[in-house]
């Protein structure tokens, strides 16, 4: 179900407050939706952070609501929306994130980096307040989890974690060898792309 939106509330978002005062007044005045179930909503933005949509995904029952992957970005692929935003309200006004609220994230978040629409935040709302799962660093949290995230992708971070490893020791190897050689050492910050301090600090045995 697409809320309609006014060009008015097709605002730019700038914190979570923002999105807190649209959905506040989306969930007042839907008068067809019943106040007394959990309603689990999906926000695309531009690439400006201004909204592009805002849909209904699920109704759920006084203390739950499904918001299956497929639902929650099918229509943000449609409409090109390069980050989302998830919500959904706790009829009971209790803003604590639930183990199921957090794990529908987790998996969320994981599947909007695979098809490449990051899920910037979840708000968890009631008629008085909020809770925003990156203003508390919830979701910093969950986007390290790999619950849910596909074993080929865990082995193709394994190997570019290794590279790039491999990849610093060679730097690190070249920069001693430059300090033994009393190389300057702006020059071999220019040449091995480390930092002047981490130069500084590799210990080398003089020839």
């Amino acid at each position: 179900m697409d809320i309609k939106l006014t060009e008015a509330e097709k605002i730019k978002i700038l914190n979570s407050d923002d999105i807190y005062s649209i959905m506040q007044r989306i969930l007042l005045r839907e008068d067809k939706i019943d106040q007394n179930r959990e309603h689990f909503w999906v926000i695309g933005l531009e690439t400006s952070n201004r909204i592009l949509f805002i849909e209904l995904i699920s109704l759920g029952s006084i203390n739950k609501a499904l918001a299956e992957p497929m639902e929650v970005f099918s229509f943000a692929l449609q409409k090109r929306a390069v980050s989302i935003v998830l919500c959904h309200n706790h009829p009971s006004g209790e803003l604590k994130p639930s183990g199921p609220d957090k794990d529908v994230t987790d998996r969320l978040i994981q599947v909007g980096i695979i098809v490449d629409t990051h899920v910037i935040d979840h708000l968890i709302i009631s008629d008085r307040s909020y809770l925003s799962f990156a203003d508390i660093g919830l979701l910093e949290e969950l986007k390290l989890s790999t619950k849910y995230v596909p074993p080929y992708i865990l082995e193709e971070r394994m190997r570019e974690k290794a590279t790039a490893i491999a990849k610093r020791n060679e730097k690190v190897e070249i920069a001693k060898t430059m300090k033994r050689a009393n190389e300057p050492l702006d020059k071999i910050v220019e040449f091995t792309g480390l930092s002047l301090e981490e130069v500084k600090k590799l210990r080398v045995r003089k020839k």
